[in-house]
């Protein structure tokens, strides 16, 4: 009996995945236990494990696509066993059976429609395989296609890279599991298309796919003359846009080019816009930067009157105005999305206060001097603000509209900026901590984070925030609270400054640290009582070792 194994959630907010990698292949047999794929939100890559064992029958979502929880993801069976049924109900015969016995009267008048044409109208010619935008993150709608690797009428190999698809968290290369002719291609580079839409179709060469839909199902409507009407239009246009795109891209105003081959000419200095690409439809790929030598201009009448001294011309401004459109990664839009449904929905009030670190400079000195052992201050900041939460649980809530939630538990999250946007990795029980332990997780989570290797567990149930851009020599900065916490501590660099001490001015060196905190659940003198708890552990270092 096949067993119907469909998109998991793999975490409580997860609304759809995407596909990375597939590491069974179908055909291949599986054993239970066995990796099937590696599976993709917008938290981390998981592994995803068989429980079933048997040959893997059917493969629902190709790699790098995306599709919602629950959605067919593969047919686990016998070897040859017959699955049309699975297949025609998404995964689920039984259900099919029981929606044909209620709906016979509406699938016979339909059945009795279709009838008139061919038998094979309603389903996917043999061999072809229908690839749709995956879905590569949980929070992700739609999909942009960043540059194909193949054309149309190209063969592909297995493992072959088909395009680099772009989401809210990266740019990522979409290989083929199957081998074939690429038959037809359903979104062209630069465009942008919800998940689940047509993507590609790949199948024995020659074979018509000009009426398969997304769904697998025809879209023939009536009788066989329209069908050779629609062949010949689109014969007709195939033809005109080949002729059309025979010549470079740049007739068209726009210039195709891989996002390594615009890299490439950034770094060497090298205009688009002059070299020829090679690549489908004029397309640039990396080769055509590598092989680029600049032209020779021809020279613009320099014998201008050369021995004639040209009285001073009056300063006239020239140039062109112009700006640089970058689409909005998927990744950017769901920050914008959710800052700011924070900055808007939360009424945010700031507090400020400035820490002596003179004692913590000491003791971080005294403590990285043991073997092994190394301590920044951004630890020693986590372990303070664990510490004092402790002590004021009320900035370690939640508001939820009927009633606030005091969390008893201390889960830091820590901030960490990666190319594609910003993440929040969290230390569970962080004040049971040493300030080593701290530095050690902080430097496995943002390794991580940079990696893309981050499991949704690493990400969730964080009760408090901390974001340190004292790195980049940020004296003073403010932040948006991370929903649903009730606070965010902003820290800032360690200024060397004059101060006042015992009633003389000596140099010192002060932090900045600055808590925005939700006004529904924090009340200003809560988040003061916390700042002054915070301050002391700081400046007094010794003390959270008590």
């Amino acid at each position: 009996m096949a067993e119907v194994i469909n998109m998991p959630r793999l975490s409580d907010t997860m609304e759809e995945g995407v596909v990375a990698k597939w590491l069974k292949q179908k055909g291949d047999k599986v054993e239970e236990g066995d990796i099937l794929a590696e599976i993709e939100t917008d938290k981390a890559t998981m592994e995803f494990e068989s429980f079933y064992e048997g040959t893997l029958l059917h493969i629902g979502i190709e790699e790098g696509e995306t599709a919602p929880v629950d959605t067919l993801l593969a047919i686990i069976g016998e070897e040859g066993e017959d699955i049309s049924e699975l297949l025609k109900g998404g995964g689920d015969a039984n259900k099919k059976k029981e929606e044909d016995t209620s709906d016979s009267d509406e699938d016979e008048g339909e059945d009795e429609a279709e009838s008139d044409g061919d038998s094979d109208d309603g389903g996917i010619p043999e061999g072809v395989e229908i690839i749709t935008m995956p879905r590569l993150s949980d929070t992700m709608e739609e999909g942009t296609v960043a540059s194909w690797l193949k054309k149309e009428g190209d063969k592909v190999e297995e493992g072959d890279i088909l395009a680099e698809i772009e989401t809210d968290k990266a740019t990522m290369e979409f290989e083929s599991f199957y081998e074939g002719t690429l038959l037809k291609i359903g979104l062209e580079e630069g465009e942008t298309a919800k998940v689940d839409s047509l993507l590609a179709i790949i199948g024995p060469e020659g074979t018509d796919v000009s009426n398969v839909s997304v769904d697998g199902k025809s879209n023939k409507k009536s009788s066989k003359k329209s069908d050779k009407k629609e062949d010949k239009s689109q014969e007709e246009e195939s033809k005109s846009s080949e002729k059309k795109s025979s010549g470079s891209s740049k007739d068209s105003g726009r210039i195709f080019a891989s996002p390594l081959a615009k890299k490439m000419a950034e770094d060497k200095g090298i205009d688009l816009s002059d070299v020829e690409g090679s690549g489908g439809n004029g397309r640039i790929v990396k080769k055509d930067i590598e092989d680029y030598k600049p032209s020779e201009k021809p020279a613009e009448a320099k014998s201008e009157t050369k021995d004639t001294a040209a009285a001073p011309q009056p300063y006239v401004p020239a140039g062109e105005e112009g700006f640089e459109e970058i689409k909005n990664s998927q990744m950017r839009k769901t920050i914008a999305k959710r800052l700011g449904e924070s900055k808007f929905n939360a009424p945010h009030y700031y507090l400020t206060i400035e820490v002596d670190m003179a004692n913590a400079m000491a003791s971080r000195k005294q403590i990285n001097e043991m073997p092994d052992v190394k301590v920044s201050f951004n630890d020693m900041v986590i372990k303070a603000s664990a510490m004092a939460l402790r002590k004021h649980l009320q900035v370690n809530s939640q508001w939820t509209g009927e009633s606030m939630k005091i969390a008893k538990h201390i889960h830091m999250g820590v901030a960490v900026a990666v190319e594609e946007g910003l993440v929040v990795p969290v230390l569970k029980f962080a004040d049971q901590m040493s300030m080593t332990q701290i530095g050690n997780n902080v430097k496995d989570v943002a390794g991580k984070a940079r990696n893309k290797k981050l499991q949704p567990k690493d990400m969730e149930g964080s009760t408090f925030t901390v974001s340190n851009l004292g790195m980049f020599g940020i004296v003073e900065f403010t932040s948006i609270i991370n929903q649903p916490n009730s606070a965010i501590l902003s820290v800032g660099t360690i200024v060397e400054k004059p101060v006042v001490k015992n009633g003389e001015i000596v140099v010192g060196n002060t932090m900045k640290l600055t808590l925005a905190c939700d006004h529904r659940t924090v009340d200003g003198a809560t988040g003061a009582a916390f700042l002054k708890t915070l301050k002391t552990y700081l400046e007094n270092p010794v003390t959270m070792l008590a």
